[in-house]
């Protein structure tokens, strides 16, 4: 009955998974407080250290070092200057006061936002999604992220049950614009330099849930953008004939 539902909805794929977050950050709010402190730690440092992994397994998808350390560079100055991290803040400050919550909020709802939002899965099953080739990508997303918000909301709290509101705009963004971003999902070599920037930014956030440094991620975002353009580039300037003088 339930798939019946979401195969008449646009967007289907992005309700489910944003369904799905917001399920899993209740259920963490709902078992977080009776976590005892040690159980709690280790939770957050599981997640952390799984989060370092697959940043690193999607860094070493980049075809290109130079194009992905280039995006990475350039993307964070950009992210810098224009201080969207500063931006970020400011919003989640005032999601906050209205929330009337305290303590971890903007701490989890960054670090959920940034996990649900960024890597290859968010990308391809978005297109998947808005070019009417199913979602299957998302649906296997929406258990990842029903996990992981379980997890995070036991130990950083309600931001993260906010973060599903953040799953539902960016993806829905993504699938509405799937036809102009056709071109990355097929061809390889684009996706697989946005999916190292991504891996990048992925690290960073590992090291700041695991308290090893305090990186703002956010200012990385550029760089997804960024690394397929200069792919693009590279590629032309490949393809172009050599002059004969």
């Amino acid at each position: 009955m339930v798939g019946l539902v979401l195969n008449r909805l646009p967007m289907r794929g992005t309700l489910l998974n944003t369904v799905t977050a917001a399920a899993g950050a209740l259920i963490g709010l709902g078992v977080g407080s009776a976590l005892p402190p040690g159980i709690a730690e280790a939770a957050i440092m599981g997640i952390g250290l799984i989060v370092l992994a697959f940043g690193i397994k999607m860094a070493l998808e980049s075809k290109n070092m130079l194009v992905m350390i280039v995006a990475v560079v350039l993307g964070v100055v950009i992210g810098t200057l224009v201080g969207i991290d500063g931006g970020v803040a400011w919003v989640a400050e005032e999601v906050r006061k209205l929330a009337g919550e305290s303590g971890s909020f903007n701490e989890g709802l960054i670090a959920a936002s940034v996990l649900f939002c960024v890597g290859p899965l968010t990308l391809m099953g978005c297109l998947e999604d808005g070019l009417g080739e199913g979602f299957d990508m998302l649906k296997l997303k929406s258990a990842l992220d029903f996990i992981s918000a379980i997890i995070l909301a036991a130990t950083l709290g309600i931001g993260v049950l906010f973060a599903a509101v953040v799953v539902l705009f960016v993806q829905g963004a993504l699938t509405l614009a799937a036809t102009k971003l056709r071109r990355i999902s097929e061809n390889p070599d684009l996706l697989a330099e946005a999916t190292g920037a991504g891996g990048v930014i992925m690290l960073a956030l590992g090291l700041s849930i695991l308290g090893i440094k305090d990186i703002p991620t956010e200012n990385f975002l550029p760089a997804l953008l960024i690394a397929p353009v200069l792919a693009v580039i590279l590629a032309k300037r490949k393809s172009k004939p050599a002059q004969v003088t």
